[in-house]
């Protein structure tokens, strides 16, 4: 039967990517497709053209009912499983379900099943114990060859980074495992914007006070607790009500506003100033039936603003939505994204969307492929070569006024490389093997091996790998024992002799040399500050002493030095870069 539309260019490039890969792997796939972009008539036309069980799944049945709609719209009969919707069809060969009804019902679906498709799939975690991966577990009990396919527009977690590990354009996210092994598509939102098919975001500056949040503590998540976030804002209530006041002024000339609010308390704080005949405020606890109304009247324009506390993120759509304003903090780029997502959505005579963070976010709408958590709020992403393979890696970073990196982030080469002509294939299955070139590495003291700065066995020789936080504590129990921790270098030349001076934040001092006319002096010094040369970016082999010092500024400086008594001077004996601990660095709070 033929599809009653026509799948935009990028859509049928989505199932054909995902035909081709499962043709040849049964390993766990993603598409990434921007909000709006249309993922749910991607889930129906794969269903179609499937002959075999297919389990649909999503967290919100607003998506699961919106997924089986477009299946339905093939005059194609597919079943709902979702308390939420009061319905528990299983027997179909398409069943769409919401993820927590299938979990508390897994004795219901014990047939085989040849793929698991997951909408909103950043929401799956690494963790065996999770209802995905039960359920994905059990699938697999009946079917050792079951296809695991997720779509998402942000596919990344906070505390995780990307939740796939290889990338079909030849690179790897990270080393660790991910739940998903490939991403086998993806578009970006600049794609979708600038061909006509997303409403082009008009981000503003706040021109009135913003909150700050930055000196709350945050958990491991990057986010913030509810009772401080409230205590902040108790203390802002001008702060709020200016806010509010612009946004009004700011609305006049638009169709429809969502407020993204901190906490309930906020919510109800930011509605309490705005007109009551044309507002409504949907919060967690919101029944169920009064949330539909609310929205319902919403949609229908009989409201003009909406605030919510992060219940309408996803699976939520109003096209005419064109102002977005986020009065809430947040580190996750997916939740960021999803939410200015929500004003994307083509209307008729709709020009833009206003979007105002009034939070200080500082996230890139259009750059936050970086997929990991942000170092610090300056950083940004910035294209670092690899000097081994010549990848152009995508890292958090610094950069002058020129656009010139002076400080990256990155770890190790996202570059794959594939098998030369007459190699037998790298990898498991032919897999082409990750660069192994690092940024940033930890030596092992027994063979020489690089490895990640968190390694505590040598990937190389397979011994265990000194910790910093070990080294650190054993030197500072002993009396002839000296640790600093390094807060710059300076250098000098006497012939072809080399001193390094390591300066602490307290004045202190320790110093030691290198002889250039000897090679092994000279081989310790290129290891040591060589290769670590422009952030590893341009590893540099130095001949000469002499030929040091002009290029200070692009020398390392360790984060801590550890030193020996030697009758009457202190003998370094380990230099610490890159360290990441319990200990504290110089000029670290």
């Amino acid at each position: 039967m033929n599809a009653p539309f026509k799948l935009r260019p990028y859509q049928q490039e989505a199932v054909d990517a995902t035909l081709s890969h499962f043709r040849k792997s049964d390993e766990s796939a993603v598409i990434v497709l921007p909000t709006g972009a249309g993922k749910s008539l991607v889930i129906a036309e794969l269903a179609r053209l499937a002959r075999r069980r297919i389990l649909v799944l999503t967290h919100v049945k607003e998506l699961v009912e919106q997924n089986h709609a477009k299946y339905q719209s093939y005059w194609l009969t597919g079943g709902i499983f979702s308390a939420g919707l009061r319905r528990k069809e299983n027997r179909h060969q398409v069943t769409f379900a919401s993820v927590q009804s299938v979990s508390a019902n897994l004795d219901q679906f014990r047939d085989e099943y040849s793929l698991v498709i997951i909408d909103e799939c950043h929401r799956v975690s690494g963790e065996e114990t999770s209802q995905y991966q039960r359920i994905i577990e059990l699938l697999r009990q009946q079917n050792d060859s079951l296809k695991v396919l997720g779509l998402t527009a942000t596919p990344y977690r906070l505390a995780m980074g990307w939740i796939y590990r290889y990338h079909y354009r030849g690179f790897v996210r990270g080393e660790e495992n991910k739940p998903f092994q490939h991403c086998i598509y993806e578009l970006p939102l600049s794609y979708m914007i600038n061909r006509g098919y997303l409403t082009r975001p008009e981000l503003v500056n706040a021109a009135v006070a913003q909150y700050d949040f930055s000196a709350l503590p945050q958990d491991r998540f990057g986010e913030y607790a509810e009772k401080d976030v409230n205590q902040l804002l108790s203390k802002h209530k001008r702060v709020t009500r200016a806010i509010i006041e612009q946004v009004m002024e700011f609305a006049v000339k638009r169709q429809g506003v969502m407020i993204f609010a901190a906490t309930v308390d906020h919510a109800r704080e930011i509605t309490g100033y705005l007109p009551a005949h044309e507002t409504a405020l949907v919060t967690g606890a919101t029944d169920l039936n009064e949330r539909a109304l609310l929205i319902q009247r919403f949609k229908q324009r009989q409201l003009k603003y909406l605030v919510n506390v992060s219940v309408l993120t996803t699976g939520f759509d109003a096209p005419h939505v064109d102002f977005i304003a986020i009065l809430r903090p947040t580190q996750s780029v997916s939740l960021y994204q999803q939410i200015v997502g929500r004003g994307l959505r083509l209307d008729e005579g709709k020009q833009d969307c206003l979007v105002i963070d009034y939070a200080g976010n500082h996230v890139n709408l259009h750059h936050p492929e970086v997929g990991e958590p942000k170092p610090n709020p300056d950083s940004e992403p910035v294209q670092v070569f690899c000097p081994g393979c010549g990848f152009g890696n995508i890292f958090w970073g610094k950069t002058d006024s020129d656009g010139r990196v002076i400080e990256h982030y990155g770890r190790r080469c996202q570059g794959l490389l594939e098998p030369s002509e007459g190699d037998e294939p790298a990898g498991w299955n032919g897999r082409p093997q990750q660069c192994d070139y690092r940024f940033r590495f930890k030596e092992c003291p027994h063979c020489g091996g690089e490895n990640d700065i968190a390694a505590r066995n040598c990937g190389h020789c397979h011994k265990a790998v000194i910790d910093p936080d070990d080294q650190l504590r054993d030197a500072l129990k002993l009396k002839d024992a000296m640790v600093i921790r390094c807060a710059g270098i300076t250098l000098s030349v006497n012939g072809d002799k080399l001193r390094v001076t390591y300066h602490s934040e307290e004045g202190e001092e320790l110093s030691e040399s290198f002889d250039f006319s000897k090679p092994g002096q000279r081989n310790v010094f290129n290891k040591v500050f060589g290769r670590r040369f422009a952030n590893s970016q341009a590893p540099k082999v130095f001949s000469s002493a002499d030929e040091v010092p002009g290029l200070q500024a692009l020398l390392p400086a360790p984060d801590f030095v550890i030193a020996r008594k030697q009758k009457h001077y202190w003998q370094v004996q380990e230099r610490v870069f890159d360290y990441q601990g319990s200990y504290r660095k110089a000029n670290e709070m």
